[in-house]
């Protein structure tokens, strides 16, 4: 006999097999998990999570707020990092010795820093005007017309310097404080003292450039000895942020929850009965992560929220602004939302100006000057840039002689690397604007006074999150673990307000 058809299908009592095959998921699950406890796992599931929260050896490995050492300034980081390394003398740092002594040869004073001796050429002045720009009167360069009305908000650090001039272990060391793979990023140790102010959303982001990674690929934001937890997520600027967000089949938001409380219960038990494996813990983290993301993710990075005006003040949708300028919408929107770091690249060593330096400086600067701005005037205008610590730089400097390309054309010559002298500049989070400082020597090749190594920068970001960055380690090997090393480090009170 024909059974009765209900929505289309045919209705039937279901086989003890094909019941057991569906209760995982639904309120048939939910419902039996709760009966059924006792038999099938020898105790409540309910006592079993209880025995996990107590565990305090694993709490400290997740992404739920933590106490800072003291009360911060900042909550938030927004990393703007410009691969390659940008040349401070066309940029922010001019100097008049440059243009006297242009023409004039200076390579056998730096033979022993210079990455390409077959190249190099002699002293070259910069490629752009300078300017003093604010009522702090800052010198910026007329390549970064959009910054330069913001540097009333930016201290500018002129003397930084680094250890290595080669890329790979130049990012390294402004990433992870030392010249070598696997150890953990600046963003997974905060990430780690911190945890994330928002459980819906991941709490160190990573917005890198669809044309490009960076030379050392995604080692930039690792989680090194840290346990995976605290490594960076990557969000997509073009078509969908984040992959595989959308639900398979749509159902009830009441019976989605009751599947995901089940589905976390049956994992804290199995990882309960599993210590010691922090990849699982990861894992597990990441796809519950991925389930409360479904919202809070979707509705971080819809730029359709934002007026038009908005979108034309980062420069979205025109080139050459469009990209970069979605990704800097993209952080303002995830610190808005309690992100606690984010971290920006842009192409595949954009900064890297070996040749045609005119050219290329000028076409990284157009790509990044008005986003970053509209970045910086937009947290201000909403009241974010106080709690939100913005950076920029690269992972060394450019050198004061020119690099002459395989013609000897001087016309396109660019600058090779330079470890001695960098330039990079902070804002808001606590930072006193308008103002620079250090110096380098008269040319431009070396930091010269109120030096400032790679450590003292990690040792100032940490500081205005709250953190001491002496007392902030993870043991490894008998081994107290530090961002900062061991050689000591300061922070760097003189550009703090």
């Amino acid at each position: 006999m024909q059974r009765p058809r209900m929505n289309g299908f045919v209705s039937s009592q279901p086989s003890r097999r094909s019941f057991f095959e569906q209760v995982g998921s639904g309120l048939c699950g939910a419902a039996l998990a709760s009966v059924l406890s006792e038999d099938l796992f020898g105790r409540s599931l309910r006592a079993a999570e209880q025995t996990h929260t107590q565990n305090e050896a694993l709490r400290q490995f997740d992404l739920r707020p933590k106490p800072t050492h003291f009360h911060p300034p900042a909550r938030s980081v927004i990393q703007l990092f410009m691969n390659g390394g940008p040349s401070q003398m066309d940029l922010f740092d001019p100097k008049e010795e440059l243009e006297k002594k242009h023409g004039m040869s200076y390579f056998g004073e730096i033979a022993g820093e210079v990455e390409n001796p077959q190249a190099a050429g002699s002293l070259v002045r910069s490629w752009f005007p300078f300017q003093k720009r604010g009522d702090s009167g800052t010198w910026v360069s007329d390549a970064l017309p959009h910054i330069s009305e913001c540097v009333d908000d930016l201290a500018v650090i002129r003397s930084m310097h680094t250890t290595n001039l080669t890329h790979e272990p130049a990012l390294f060391k402004i990433h992870s404080g030392q010249e070598m793979p696997g150890l953990p990023s600046l963003g997974s140790w905060v990430t780690y003292a911190l945890g994330n102010e928002n459980q819906n959303l991941p709490a160190y982001v990573v917005l890198d450039d669809p044309q490009g990674l960076p030379v050392n690929h995604t080692q930039s934001w690792q989680s090194g000895y840290l346990p995976p937890v605290f490594q960076g997520t990557r969000f997509r600027s073009t078509g969908s942020p984040v992959l595989n967000l959308d639900r398979d089949f749509q159902e009830p938001d009441g019976v989605t929850g009751l599947e995901r409380d089940l589905v976390a219960r049956l994992d804290r038990i199995h990882r309960r009965k599993r210590p010691g494996q922090p990849q699982l813990n990861a894992r597990i983290a990441s796809y519950e992560l991925a389930a409360r993301m479904q919202l809070a993710a979707t509705d971080a990075l819809d730029l359709d929220q934002e007026s038009q005006r908005t979108l034309e003040r980062y420069g979205i949708g025109k080139k050459p602004t469009d990209s970069y300028g979605r990704r800097c919408l993209y952080a303002r929107r995830l610190v808005e939302r309690g992100v606690r770091f984010v971290q920006l690249f842009i192409e595949f060593q954009i900064w890297d100006n070996h040749t045609n330096l005119g050219s290329g400086l000028k076409s990284a600067c157009e790509k990044t000057d008005q986003p970053i701005a509209a970045l910086l005037q937009d947290l201000k205008q909403r009241g974010l840039l106080d709690q939100t610590l913005v950076v920029w730089g690269g992972e060394f400097g450019r050198l004061p002689i020119a690099q002459l390309p395989g013609d000897k054309n001087e016309k396109n010559a660019g600058r090779d690397h330079n470890k001695n002298a960098m330039v990079t500049w902070m804002a808001g989070g606590g930072i006193k604007g308008g103002i620079t400082f250090g110096s380098t020597d008269e040319l431009g090749f070396a930091a010269a006074e109120n030096k400032v190594t790679v450590p003292d920068w990690h040792a100032t970001i940490l500081h205005q999150l709250g953190l001491h960055h002496e007392s902030l380690f993870f043991e490894r090997n008998g081994l107290k673990e530090r961002l900062t090393g061991v050689n000591g480090a300061r922070v760097i009170r003189e550009i703090l307000s």
